[in-house]
């Protein structure tokens, strides 16, 4: 409550991407926010950031953006001896700002750390300190010029959160909050190590068998050509959702859950992440 009403000094509306936003961050997942230009997703993520007490680096993605931009490089020093110069994905927090905007050889420079939590250059392992999450925005207009996403890519987020316009009300808060000489400034409201004791607590939230045999059969029901196949999915479908998805259902309905006050998650706790998902 205290973290969305800080954010709420920033940010008008958009409480539903807020909410998705944080529930990714207390379940050690990524998200990938999709929207047109200007509705604030960029600024979104820096008062998250704001709120949080962590470390946060933007990488603005280019065509011209190469691997080591983002993960780092050995230089060699003053002594002759190759010496790693870290990139600024060793921050807590990434915005990786228009990710399609760069070819997918410098996209996959991202999947290792969203994946293992660390990089490996020239054949060294470096770790990234934890709590880490990577908040990337896509710009859903323009095609030109812009690299879709692998698959294997878009598997690494837990969401995807489609951002929408503002109501008219919120409009017009926005305009005039905006426009003033008043600046709006957001504390910080939790640590690092709270951020990693509650991911743990979400981990440790029981659930019923019949919660997740309800998430795992609406996997299913995506995958064509299989037993469990709902009609649509025939249909429609090339191909369905992987395991993951199943891990992610379940792991987001857990922290919705305590995030509404409940000792354990229901189905209708699934279904309150599983479009995201």
């Amino acid at each position: 409550e205290k973290l969305s009403k800080e954010i709420g000094q920033v940010i008008v509306g958009q409480e539903e991407t807020v909410r998705l936003l944080l529930t990714a961050i207390f379940c050690q997942g990524h998200c990938l926010l999709v929207g047109v230009p200007g509705l604030a997703k960029t600024l979104l993520i820096q008062t998250i950031a704001d709120a949080l007490d962590l470390d946060f680096n933007r990488i603005q993605f280019t065509p011209d953006l190469m691997p080591s931009d983002i993960v780092g490089s050995e230089t060699l020093d003053k002594d002759r001896n190759f010496r790693f110069i870290k990139g600024p994905v060793f921050a807590n927090i990434i915005l990786a700002d228009e990710i399609n905007r760069t070819p997918p050889k410098t996209q996959s420079a991202l999947l290792e750390s969203m994946q293992e939590f660390a990089v490996t250059v020239a054949g060294e392992k470096h770790k990234l300190a934890k709590p880490f999450f990577v908040l990337a925005t896509q710009n859903p207009i323009e095609q030109e010029g812009t690299y879709p996403l692998p698959e294997a890519q878009l598997d690494r987020f837990m969401f995807m959160v489609f951002l929408d316009y503002p109501s008219y009300d919120e409009e017009l808060t926005i305009v005039k909050n905006t426009t003033s000489d008043k600046k709006n400034s957001v504390k910080e409201v939790i640590t690092a190590d709270e951020i990693l004791y509650f991911q743990q607590l979400v981990r440790r939230v029981p659930v019923a068998d019949n919660v997740i045999e309800y998430a795992v059969g609406l996997v299913h029901k995506t995958r064509p050509q299989t037993e469990r196949a709902s009609e649509q999915a025939n249909n429609f479908l090339d191909w369905g959702a992987g395991p993951r998805a199943s891990q992610n259902l379940i792991l987001a309905a857990k922290c919705n859950a305590i995030i509404n006050g409940k000792y354990s998650p229901d189905i209708e706790d699934v279904k309150a992440v599983s479009t995201a998902v």
